[in-house]
């Protein structure tokens, strides 16, 4: 009998993700649409940031938003959760990377660790690593499928550009670290040299920088006549009953 052959066996437990990763649900793009043209309609401008776009992430795949201090698990469904970021770009269906603040990692505060550019980059760079791993891996304790979902928009909020990644660990070993001319610290592949990472002495600023991959989903939208303030107010039944004003 051979040594090295592995036992069959009867039942074996998978946890199954919410969703195949960058396989969105059907009626996703089309709800999220339905969002922002709602949006523009009612604020008059293309705003749509942080919380909101967590929020609207939830709702279009029938997900929960628990806002989070670490901000890693904004949004919750069965088993998965995700971090929600969103950024502007130009042109968001052309841009091939994008660079994600991802929290403050204070080598000083959680090390005790001297931290300006005086500071040996490597050991500032394990330790900066050292901060995101162990938040990562604090919520990994929770859901077993972690991922960040990414909202690239344009200036006026007519192309967007949606797309998520695993939320992972990063070894260290695998990374240089240097002081640039501005005083921060920047992150890169050893094999590939390519940059990975950028933290700020001042504020402690964390950026990953990601690729956008190639399945992701396109939404281009229609701008929308604003809706009428008084009109809104005329359908709602407003009169100045609804307003009580007094004095201390």
């Amino acid at each position: 009998m051979e040594s090295n052959r592995s036992p069959k066996l009867r039942t074996v437990n998978k946890s199954v993700s919410a969703f195949p990763l960058n396989d969105f649900p059907k009626q996703f793009p089309f709800l999220l649409g339905k969002e922002i043209i709602y949006l523009l309609a009612s604020k008059g401008k293309p705003e749509l940031e942080g919380s909101e776009w967590e929020c609207i992430f939830a709702n279009c795949i029938g997900a929960d938003w628990k806002p989070s201090n670490v901000g890693l698990d904004d949004v919750v469904m069965g088993n998965t959760a995700w971090g929600a970021k969103s950024i502007k770009s130009k042109y968001p269906s052309k841009q091939k990377k994008v660079r994600l603040i991802s929290g403050r990692n204070s080598p000083n505060y959680s090390f005790g660790e001297r931290s300006d550019h005086k500071a040996d980059p490597k050991l500032i760079g394990e330790l900066v690593l050292e901060i995101w791993n162990e938040r990562v891996s604090s919520i990994r304790e929770k859901y077993k499928h972690l991922r960040t979902v990414v909202l690239m928009k344009s200036e006026d909020l007519t192309e967007v550009v949606v797309f998520e990644f695993d939320t992972i660990r990063y070894d260290h070993e695998l990374y240089k670290w240097e002081w640039n001319k501005n005083g921060n610290l920047t992150g890169y592949n050893i094999k590939t040299n390519e940059h990975c990472f950028t933290w700020q002495p001042h504020g402690s600023q964390f950026t990953i920088i990601e690729d956008v991959p190639e399945k992701c989903l396109v939404i281009k939208i229609k701008q929308p006549e604003k809706l009428d303030k008084n009109v809104i107010l005329e359908a709602l039944g407003f009169d100045q009953s609804w307003v009580t004003v007094s004095k201390k």
